[in-house]
């Protein structure tokens, strides 16, 4: 602003030296005051649209700021149901005895021994809930303590 002040003085004197009809310089003075005043209120008021802009834009950035942080909240708590701990806990009952216990999740483990009655239970993880050993849902007979397989025979024989 102050560089404006000095050109608008620099050009006054400038005007008083080269206008030396009083009735001409006041003219000139006085219609460069009312352009000066027009172009002063155009920039303030585009000083004003940008300044209204700009507080849109930050709200706007602090609303998205807000949402991101919730995001980031969701994301956060999802990846802690993901990826809690590094061990999985499952939880087993025996089929023996009924008793409730857990171990951690090792697909490379195929059994495990009940802690109460100490019978081995086999682990499958491919999620087959059926028991279905093959392909044609028929048992291998490689299951231990299992009976299911004779007595299915022995139903299908009644």
């Amino acid at each position: 602003m102050r560089k404006l002040k000095n050109e608008y003085k620099s050009f006054l004197d400038d005007v008083e030296k080269n206008i030396k009809n009083e009735e001409d310089l006041t003219y000139v003075k006085e219609r460069f005051a009312t352009f000066l005043d027009v172009v002063l209120e155009e920039v303030d008021a585009i000083i004003d649209y940008k300044q209204e802009e700009m507080e849109q834009l930050e709200n706007t950035q602090s609303e998205l700021s807000q949402k991101i942080g919730k995001m980031q909240e969701v994301i956060d708590h999802i990846e802690k149901d993901i990826y809690a701990e590094e061990g999985f806990d499952f939880e087993i009952v025996c089929p023996y005895c009924n008793y409730e216990f857990v171990i951690d999740v090792d697909e490379n483990k195929t059994e495990v021994e009940c802690p109460e009655c100490q019978n081995v239970i086999e682990l499958d993880w491919t999620g087959d809930v059926d028991g279905e050993d093959n392909d044609l849902g028929e048992c291998m007979g490689n299951c231990h303590g299992c009976h299911g397989c004779e007595e299915e025979e022995n139903e299908d024989d009644m």
